[in-house]
């Protein structure tokens, strides 16, 4: 179901792997006047942490924003995002994620389902292409992408951006995004009136009579919630590095549902021992069920 674009990932710390061409150029310098646009509101935050974010809607069209400062060197950030093995780790975090195997450097082989324990039969896979488009001395630019995504969307995207800042902690810019033709709306809202229904994401909209938030809802409230799922699960793989290899896999499951429990009107899914048993039950079956896979019988 899914055409597969290879792309080659760009040898790290080599000093070929140093993009200057007009076009990375300009992303760069475009990040850093983003970077620029949102001091203030990364300084205030309603996160009570340097995050910011932001969605936009069109026709055909959602996308997400995530703007943030990590806590670590962009170096640390290179070293650990620059491979397909280690996205699997941090896509594994998502609870909808139930498997994903990098295949070949260049492709993330991903099962998607539902938020609780299932087989992978009955879920849907996904097959993305990864790519390290640029690399700087200072700067990072990660690109996962799938021509069609999972409920009938096209043009599925996770774009990772990051920058060295002079504190030595890194900024960057995670863009989760996706194109929907008729039948995906269609998919969409029927989604949003069932299982979706009442879920919110986190732009404040209004206030009710209470004087409680009214947060955005719908498609907008859907890409919210799962680019700052996407973000946690970025923070939590980083911050689990420093631990034991033997260790890291709890630190990461225990990361990132304490992250997402501190917004729970917008992302308690489950009770985390249930999320830990879930995930580590995953893990262990794809450890069992790994094996070397060519890019020629993905289907």
């Amino acid at each position: 179901m899914w055409k597969i674009k290879v792309l080659c990932c760009l040898a790290i710390g080599s000093s070929a792997a140093y993009s200057s061409s007009p076009a990375h150029s300009e992303a760069r310098e475009a990040l850093r006047a983003k970077h620029a646009a949102v001091a203030v509101r990364l300084q205030s935050s309603p996160f009570k942490q340097p995050v910011v974010l932001d969605s936009v809607q069109t026709k055909d069209t959602a996308q997400g924003d995530v703007y943030a400062v990590l806590a670590y060197p962009l170096a640390t950030v290179r070293r650990e995002l620059s491979g397909a093995n280690h996205w699997c780790d941090v896509m594994n975090l998502h609870a909808n994620t139930k498997y994903c195997q990098a295949v070949a450097g260049s492709v993330l082989k991903v099962y998607i389902g539902n938020k609780t324990p299932q087989s992978l039969d009955a879920a849907s896979q996904v097959n993305l292409s990864f790519s390290v488009t640029d690399q700087h001395p200072e700067y990072l630019q990660v690109v996962l992408h799938a021509d069609a995504g999972p409920m009938g969307t096209s043009d599925y995207k996770i774009v990772l951006q990051a920058m060295a800042l002079s504190t030595g902690t890194t900024f960057i810019q995670l863009s989760y995004s996706y194109a929907s033709g008729v039948l995906a709306r269609v998919a969409m809202q029927t989604y949003l009136a069932t299982v979706g229904a009442g879920k919110v994401g986190f732009t404040v909209t209004g206030q009710r009579t209470d004087g409680q938030p009214v947060y955005v809802a719908g498609v907008l409230g859907l890409v919210e919630r799962n680019t700052m799922r996407f973000y946690f699960a970025i923070d939590s793989f980083l911050a689990a590095t420093a631990q034991p290899v033997s260790q890291q896999l709890e630190h990461r499951l225990q990361s990132w549902f304490s992250a997402a429990e501190r917004y729970p009107r917008q992302l308690h899914e489950m009770s985390r021992a249930d999320y830990v048993k879930m995930k580590h039950a995953e893990n262990e079956r794809q450890k069992a069920s790994a094996h070397p896979i060519t890019l020629m019988n993905i289907r």
